[in-house]
């Protein structure tokens, strides 16, 4: 039996950025962390006594004698492209829901990948795998996603991610002191809009729009710059990074319609008028999470104001994914 732990992902800037439409021809990057709330995946051989030859359980089962039969397209994919054909049973659990922004589907294939490869007796580096989660996902499944997600949950920490050019993609981890470290975690605050989407569908109209919004994707590369200042210079105050992600917001919330709504739009403004200096609705758009930059002494304010909210602690994680348990019993 595998156990795999892979951390979900929260975004700061250059979402958009990095899908291939963009990033090919035009260069693209994001600054990203990972966070202390996981994805596992248990993964183990299936003896032969049932009809069935996988069980696949998520939000369903599957009992099916055939790995192109499963509905999962991650599980079927992923089985395929590593050549495992043995009967498997694959259970998924996870501390946060899906369809929230937090890049939970990446973080599901990474885990998974991670957890299959390790059934077979190999450990990949984190560059294997997040290369490997985009290729599955998006040229096997062909799912309208970006690179940010797979990389984050592959290699975890407080990253830049640079994407296009000879290196396709480069993680450059930022290393901050640990008071700088102590002071971001602290000015972040996350809370559950309760509000689910497909992101797929909202990525697809925004890839549909990335021509005609070159301007808007190379500001948000700009804002990008002046935040990975922020973070390295230990002159500047950690509080421009917060008014920053507040520009940055008002630029990815104009890219489509389908980003941000009317409800979207009363939860941002009332963290704000509460004492946020910035924030931003994680991931594609349309629901999910949505993350604020609070100084310590606005943060009550921020949360009786947002009340109906579930609020979520969070700190940062930099282990990325990992094989948290493995026993190789002996095979039928």
């Amino acid at each position: 039996m595998i156990i795999s732990r892979t951390p979900f992902r929260i975004s700061f800037f250059g979402g958009g950025t990095d899908y291939p439409v963009w990033y090919n021809g035009n260069g693209g990057a994001v600054i990203n962390v990972t966070i202390n709330k996981y994805c596992f995946i248990t993964i183990r051989r299936l003896p032969p006594f049932f009809e069935y030859k996988h069980r696949i359980r998520y939000y369903i089962r599957e009992d099916v004698k055939s790995i192109s039969e499963i509905k999962h397209p991650s599980v079927r994919e992923c089985l395929k492209f590593l050549n495992h054909d043995d009967g498997i049973e694959m259970v998924h659990h996870a501390d946060l829901p899906a369809r929230s922004g937090l890049g939970s589907s990446s973080t599901f294939t990474v885990g998974l990948l991670n957890a299959i490869y390790a059934l077979k007796n190999h450990m990949p580096s984190k560059r294997e795998l997040a290369i490997n989660a985009i290729h599955v996902e998006q040229d096997l499944i062909r799912e309208n996603v970006g690179s940010q997600d797979q990389t984050a949950a592959a290699f975890g920490g407080l990253n830049r991610i640079d994407f296009g050019g000879n290196e396709h993609i480069s993680v450059k981890p930022i290393v901050l002191s640990q008071e700088k470290i102590q002071l971001l975690q602290d000015n972040l605050m996350l809370f559950f809009t309760g509000l689910s989407r497909t992101a797929s569908d909202i990525a697809k109209e925004q890839i549909r729009s990335t021509t005609k919004k070159s301007k808007e994707l190379k500001t948000m590369l700009d804002l990008l710059e002046e935040a990975f200042s922020v973070l390295i210079n230990k002159n500047t105050p950690m509080d421009e990074f917060g008014l920053l992600m507040n520009d940055q917001w008002q630029i990815k919330r104009s890219i489509t319609k389908m980003i941000s709504n009317s409800e979207i739009d009363s939860i941002y403004e009332a963290g704000i008028r509460a004492g946020a200096l910035g924030g931003k609705l994680l991931g594609a758009g349309g629901g999910g999470f949505i993350l604020f930059y609070v100084q310590p002494n606005k943060q009550k304010s921020v949360k009786n104001k947002l009340k109906h909210l579930l609020h979520v602690p969070l700190r940062f994680d930099y282990t990325g994914s990992q094989i948290i348990y493995s026993s190789h019993d002996d095979n039928f």
